[in-house]
């Protein structure tokens, strides 16, 4: 049987690998230690709310003030932690992949970790038939990385895919937006993170939430 949609365009962190408390978070605790050690840091759940609403570079420049020097500084320490760090992929996902895409399905990832690193990621859990046909990861050009359309669109483009074709599978905001953007069907990958606020939003605005991988699978497949 043909699996339930033609196209899947998934993210990364906490959703195809435990990264934020592994990598993402002690990168910018680090950060924090440097440039802001006045700062009380932000709990871990905090780090999680501040990437759901209001984002990643809101929270830096918004919030922490930081200049262009700063961002650089923040964007070298987190990229020594994301090429030095592995984290894990969540049990089940790489096997989800690889037999997703062995019925014909066609894989997108659409993250903001780097298309480099994301590769090394795969490469070395060396499963055949797991890896990716598509990476869109960070770029400095915020009309081509999530919450973005363009990703979207341009992987639908590559695979030959209409819009009711493909799902979007995402644990925060930016996969909903990009849902909305582009008429994308998005999934709630619900066992990276237990954030009330952030589960109840997620409940709201997908097709569903999904604790375990194993359920996303038979939704799925």
């Amino acid at each position: 049987m043909a699996p339930r949609y033609r196209c899947l365009l998934i993210d990364h962190d906490d959703t195809a690998v435990d990264s934020t408390a592994a990598v993402h978070y002690p990168a910018h605790l680090e950060a924090l230690r440097l440039m802001r050690p006045e700062r009380r840091p932000p709990s871990l759940e905090d780090w999680l709310r501040w990437n759901f609403h209001p984002g990643i570079m809101e929270y830096l420049v918004g919030e922490l003030g930081m200049s262009d020097v700063e961002l650089r500084k923040e964007y070298e320490i987190w990229r020594s932690y994301t090429t030095s760090r592995a984290p894990r992929f969540y049990p089940g996902f790489l096997e989800l992949l690889r037999d997703y895409r062995g019925e014909g399905g066609r894989v997108a990832v659409i993250s903001h970790s780097e298309k480099d690193v994301i590769e090394e990621h795969y490469r070395r859990e060396e499963l055949p038939g797991s890896n990716p046909d598509l990476i869109y990861g960070w770029v400095e050009d915020a009309a081509k990385r999530k919450p973005s359309p363009w990703p979207v669109r341009e992987a639908l483009r590559e695979f030959s895919c209409r819009s009711e074709e493909a799902l979007i599978l995402d644990d925060l905001k930016p996969g909903v937006l990009m849902s909305q953007a582009t008429g994308v069907a998005v999934a709630a990958a619900g066992w990276g993170h237990r954030i009330p606020e952030i589960a109840a939003y997620m409940r709201e605005n997908c097709i569903g939430y999904f604790e375990r991988v194993e359920d996303f699978r038979d939704f799925l497949l």
